[in-house]
Protein backbone atom coordinates (compact mmCIF):
# COMPACT_ATOMS: atom_id res chain seq x y z
CA UNK A 1 0.00 0.00 0.00
CA UNK A 2 2.81 2.54 0.95
CA UNK A 3 4.27 1.87 -3.35
CA UNK A 4 0.35 2.81 -4.07
CA UNK A 5 -0.03 6.31 -1.98
CA UNK A 6 3.76 7.20 -3.56
CA UNK A 7 3.15 6.22 -6.74
CA UNK A 8 -0.45 8.20 -6.86
CA UNK A 9 1.17 11.11 -4.52
CA UNK A 10 3.56 11.57 -7.28
CA UNK A 11 1.68 11.42 -9.92
CA UNK A 12 -0.56 14.21 -8.52
CA UNK A 13 2.11 16.69 -8.07
CA UNK A 14 3.35 16.26 -11.10
CA UNK A 15 0.41 15.89 -13.17
CA UNK A 16 1.50 12.47 -14.73
CA UNK A 17 -0.90 10.57 -17.21
CA UNK A 18 -2.31 7.19 -14.64
CA UNK A 19 -3.10 4.47 -16.28
CA UNK A 20 -5.24 1.29 -14.59
CA UNK A 21 -4.69 -2.11 -16.69
CA UNK A 22 -6.18 -5.81 -16.18
CA UNK A 23 -4.27 -8.59 -18.18
CA UNK A 24 -6.88 -11.00 -19.30
CA UNK A 25 -6.67 -14.71 -18.56
CA UNK A 26 -3.20 -13.97 -15.95
CA UNK A 27 -2.72 -17.28 -14.88
CA UNK A 28 -3.23 -19.17 -18.09
CA UNK A 29 0.06 -17.21 -19.40
CA UNK A 30 2.69 -18.91 -16.75
CA UNK A 31 4.61 -21.76 -17.71
CA UNK A 32 4.73 -24.70 -15.99
CA UNK A 33 8.35 -26.23 -15.19
CA UNK A 34 7.41 -28.82 -13.25
CA UNK A 35 4.71 -32.14 -14.18
CA UNK A 36 1.91 -31.47 -13.33
CA UNK A 37 -1.63 -33.82 -14.02
CA UNK A 38 -5.36 -33.30 -13.00
CA UNK A 39 -8.08 -35.47 -13.24
CA UNK A 40 -10.03 -35.15 -16.68
CA UNK A 41 -13.00 -33.02 -15.85
CA UNK A 42 -16.90 -34.47 -16.08
CA UNK A 43 -18.22 -34.24 -19.67
CA UNK A 44 -14.46 -34.07 -21.04
CA UNK A 45 -15.32 -37.06 -23.64
CA UNK A 46 -11.87 -36.67 -25.31
CA UNK A 47 -10.13 -38.47 -22.76
CA UNK A 48 -10.42 -42.10 -22.02
CA UNK A 49 -11.58 -42.99 -18.60
CA UNK A 50 -8.80 -43.36 -15.68
CA UNK A 51 -6.70 -41.38 -17.78
CA UNK A 52 -5.14 -38.07 -16.30
CA UNK A 53 -4.46 -34.26 -18.11
CA UNK A 54 -0.76 -33.18 -18.42
CA UNK A 55 -0.84 -29.42 -17.68
CA UNK A 56 1.07 -27.66 -20.01
CA UNK A 57 0.53 -23.73 -18.99
CA UNK A 58 -1.05 -22.60 -15.25
CA UNK A 59 -4.45 -22.42 -14.35
CA UNK A 60 -6.31 -20.37 -12.00
CA UNK A 61 -6.30 -22.44 -8.50
CA UNK A 62 -2.72 -24.57 -9.77
CA UNK A 63 -0.16 -23.63 -6.34
CA UNK A 64 2.40 -22.54 -9.12
CA UNK A 65 0.01 -19.77 -11.15
CA UNK A 66 0.73 -16.80 -9.14
CA UNK A 67 4.81 -17.68 -9.14
CA UNK A 68 4.57 -18.79 -12.77
CA UNK A 69 2.53 -15.51 -14.01
CA UNK A 70 5.03 -13.32 -12.07
CA UNK A 71 7.98 -14.93 -13.52
CA UNK A 72 6.43 -14.73 -16.95
CA UNK A 73 5.81 -11.14 -16.46
CA UNK A 74 8.40 -9.96 -15.16
CA UNK A 75 10.47 -11.37 -17.81
CA UNK A 76 8.39 -9.83 -20.37
CA UNK A 77 9.38 -6.31 -18.43
CA UNK A 78 12.74 -6.87 -17.95
CA UNK A 79 12.96 -7.63 -21.47
CA UNK A 80 11.88 -4.06 -22.19
CA UNK A 81 14.01 -2.19 -20.46
CA UNK A 82 12.72 -1.79 -17.10
CA UNK A 83 14.32 -2.34 -13.88
CA UNK A 84 12.62 -4.79 -11.10
CA UNK A 85 12.95 -2.70 -7.60
CA UNK A 86 15.23 -4.83 -5.29
CA UNK A 87 14.15 -2.72 -2.49
CA UNK A 88 10.76 -3.47 -1.02
CA UNK A 89 8.44 -4.22 -3.20
CA UNK A 90 9.44 -6.75 -5.65
CA UNK A 91 6.69 -5.77 -8.02
CA UNK A 92 7.69 -1.95 -8.55
CA UNK A 93 9.11 -1.66 -12.45
CA UNK A 94 10.90 1.19 -13.51
CA UNK A 95 12.07 2.40 -16.73
CA UNK A 96 14.18 5.35 -16.32
CA UNK A 97 16.57 7.20 -19.08
CA UNK A 98 17.48 10.91 -20.44
CA UNK A 99 14.99 12.47 -18.00
CA UNK A 100 11.91 10.41 -18.68
CA UNK A 101 10.48 8.53 -16.28
CA UNK A 102 7.61 6.08 -15.89
CA UNK A 103 6.84 3.31 -13.56
CA UNK A 104 4.57 -0.07 -13.39
CA UNK A 105 3.77 -1.41 -10.50
CA UNK A 106 1.84 -4.87 -10.49
CA UNK A 107 -0.78 -6.43 -8.06
CA UNK A 108 -1.45 -10.11 -9.40
CA UNK A 109 -2.97 -9.49 -12.68
CA UNK A 110 -3.51 -5.92 -12.21
CA UNK A 111 -1.14 -3.36 -13.33
CA UNK A 112 -0.84 0.00 -12.26
CA UNK A 113 1.32 2.38 -15.01
CA UNK A 114 2.34 5.98 -14.58
CA UNK A 115 5.28 8.50 -15.51
CA UNK A 116 6.33 11.55 -17.42
CA UNK A 117 6.65 10.01 -20.67
CA UNK A 118 3.41 9.70 -22.69
CA UNK A 119 4.83 7.62 -25.82
CA UNK A 120 6.78 4.92 -23.22
CA UNK A 121 3.26 4.44 -21.82
CA UNK A 122 1.23 4.10 -25.18
CA UNK A 123 4.67 1.94 -26.28
CA UNK A 124 4.27 -0.68 -23.21
CA UNK A 125 0.47 -0.70 -23.17
CA UNK A 126 0.26 -1.69 -26.51
CA UNK A 127 3.26 -4.29 -26.09
CA UNK A 128 1.19 -5.57 -22.86
CA UNK A 129 -1.31 -5.85 -25.13
CA UNK A 130 0.02 -7.43 -28.30
CA UNK A 131 1.75 -10.29 -25.64
CA UNK A 132 -1.00 -10.94 -23.42
CA UNK A 133 -4.18 -8.98 -23.96
CA UNK A 134 -4.84 -6.18 -21.84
Amino acid sequence: MTTIRLLLSLTSIYNWELKQLGINNAFLHGDLKEDVYMVALPGLTSIPPGKVCKLKKALYGLKQANREWFAKLSSFLLSMRYTQSMNDDHSLFINSSEGSFTTLLVYVDDIILTGDDKEEIAGIKQALNQTFKI
